[in-house]
């Protein structure tokens, strides 16, 4: 026991817990650094047609304002959420939670930097249950695998997400694959070492390089009872696969009652460059 009462296993328990914040704080950081430009669009999108409605008294002209106004609040609204649902503290707890919905919040955060960077983003879906995970946790390991696919295709190109349950092993598996430059064979064992990275550092957006984004996906994943799986070919592309827990039925009782917002639209509400 130390001096301040408590363990040596209870202190180093919440020296990782406040690294683990700190990362949370870090990735939210850059979403936020990438949000804020977006959220200036709106404002300017909202201003315009605003103006337009006061100055044109006829009733077109004022509907047409404030369905455009009304669009652009409801896009702000959604970015919001996924910031918050990023950034809300719960700790490690763990609660069922459907990964679809997941992908898309995360979608709507970097749908703007993926069309900077002419990315498409396809996705299938199979049917799956809820997977047991704290949800601010896999969406921080999510945005970091999505922007490192979007850093390794700088002349675009395409990212495939899959959701798909795998009953034999009892966990949900959520793929990210891109059609980058892959990893070269030698260097592939090393990805998830801290400190080790393939970047030269920070891209144009101020992402990347540290050599720490992949390392804490993996504790993420870990610490989930979960695992991580890459695989890539140079020339064609790197997928990871995330394998999460499936909510045993006791478990799923909670999931009747409406999960937190964390910025979903609907499939039908995606942009065409993201679907």
């Amino acid at each position: 026991m130390s001096d301040n009462g408590l363990s040596l296993e209870r202190r180093l328990e919440l020296v990782e817990a406040e690294l683990r914040q700190a990362r949370k704080m870090a990735a939210l950081g850059e979403l936020v650094s990438t949000t804020t430009h977006e959220f200036n669009n709106i404002l300017t999108t909202i201003i315009n047609y605003a103006k337009l409605g006061l100055r044109h008294k006829d009733e077109e002209s004022r509907d047409k304002a404030l369905t455009k106004i009304l669009a652009a609040s409801g896009r702000a609204e959604k970015i919001t959420n996924g910031v918050l649902g990023l950034a809300r503290s719960r700790g490690s707890d763990r609660a069922p939670t459907d990964l679809a919905k997941l992908v898309e919040g995360s979608l709507v955060l970097l749908e703007r930097e993926l069309q900077k960077y002419r990315v498409r983003v396809e996705w299938k879906v199979e049917p799956a249950p809820p997977a047991l995970v704290c949800a601010s946790e896999i969406q921080q390991v999510l945005l970091n695998l999505l922007t490192n696919a979007r850093q390794a295709m700088p002349r675009g190109g395409r990212i495939t997400i899959c959701v798909a349950p795998d009953p034999a092993a009892g966990t949900v598996d959520l793929s990210v694959r891109d059609t980058g430059s892959g990893i070269p064979a030698d260097k592939l064992p090393r990805i998830f070492d801290r400190y080790f990275t393939t970047k030269q550092g920070p891209d144009a957006s101020g992402k990347g390089g540290t050599g720490v984004g992949l390392a804490t996906c993996r504790e993420i994943i870990e610490s989930h009872q979960g695992r991580i799986r890459v695989e890539s070919t140079v020339g064609v592309g790197t997928a990871f696969t995330l394998k999460l827990p499936v909510a045993k039925l006791e478990e799923q009782a909670p999931a009747t009652q409406p999960l937190p917002k964390l910025g979903v639209p609907t499939s039908a509400e995606l942009p065409a460059a993201v679907q």
